[in-house]
């Protein structure tokens, strides 16, 4: 059995294996069941270094001992291999999660927290405007401004961003109206898709021309969306500045306005 270069090499990648461990595991799956020596034949990988392998591979679950002698070896089934490594990064990941939440009830966080709203030099209000970079970072930093607004939130974007969260604004919108916050929306794109999803989401929304993504809170703070698709390294720029936002806030009144009046 020939083993391809390519497929080797993203096999490693997909299951993190090293090269030695992909070729073996490949020659366990051809064969079916193996000595040793055979898969060292069959791999290409030197048999002084083959029972290492096949032992790492054993601890990792990606082989079986066989019953009986000669000793032989088994190659575990792909797809029970994939379940297992999906089940772990779910494990991690709510580890990781709890252990996440657990910092913020720690004396050292109630410090760091201190540091940033007094501090040696505090921050002063009109200074705090940021460029950022990468979509989690916008993302997280946009749910803060959010969550912490008191009177109004505005949205403007497009129809296929919206659509893509939905089920995430939803949830938002019914915290913010918890609240009493008043939420206003304006989405670019197909007016018919608009309406639909505004039925859907039970929440006005008003289809405009403008193609911008932006987002202001209380109009104090406003981010906006330097490029039009959303990708991972999204750019945006957030401002904490009353008359900036307040002049987006017009002009955005003002589009809406128009629409509502078209349509009527």
């Amino acid at each position: 059995m020939i083993l391809k270069n390519d497929l080797v090499a993203k096999i490693k990648d997909y299951f993190e294996l090293n090269i030695y461990e992909t070729k073996v595991w490949l020659a366990l799956l051809g064969k079916g069941s193996a000595s040793a020596g055979e898969i060292a034949s069959i791999s290409g990988v030197p048999r002084s270094r083959t029972y290492d392998v096949l032992e790492s591979l054993e601890k990792k679950g990606f082989a079986l001992i066989k019953l009986g002698k000669p000793v032989k070896y088994l190659g575990v089934k792909p797809r029970m291999i994939l379940e297992k490594m999906k089940n772990n990064v779910r494990t991690e990941s709510e580890e990781k999660l709890q252990i996440l939440l657990n910092i913020k009830e720690t004396a050292e966080f109630s410090q760091l927290e201190e540091l940033y709203t007094v501090g040696i030099n505090p921050v002063k209000r009109e200074d705090l405007s940021a460029s950022i970079k990468g979509r989690s970072t916008i993302s997280s930093h946009l749910s803060e401004i959010i969550e912490s607004a008191k009177e109004e939130v505005i949205v403007c974007t497009n129809f296929k961003e919206m659509k893509i969260k939905e089920k995430l604004f939803i949830e938002t919108v019914s915290l913010l109206k918890k609240k009493g916050v008043k939420v206003k929306v304006a989405l670019s794109g197909n007016p018919e898709l608009i309406k639909k999803l505004s039925e859907t989401m039970k929440i006005k929304i008003t289809p405009v021309e403008v193609d911008a993504k932006f987002f202001i809170v209380d109009r104090q703070e406003i981010l906006f969306y330097l490029n039009r698709e959303s990708t991972k390294e999204d750019q945006a720029i957030w401002l904490n500045s009353d008359f900036f936002s307040e002049a987006f806030a017009d002009l955005f009144e003002i589009a809406t306005r128009n629409e509502n009046e078209k349509s009527r």
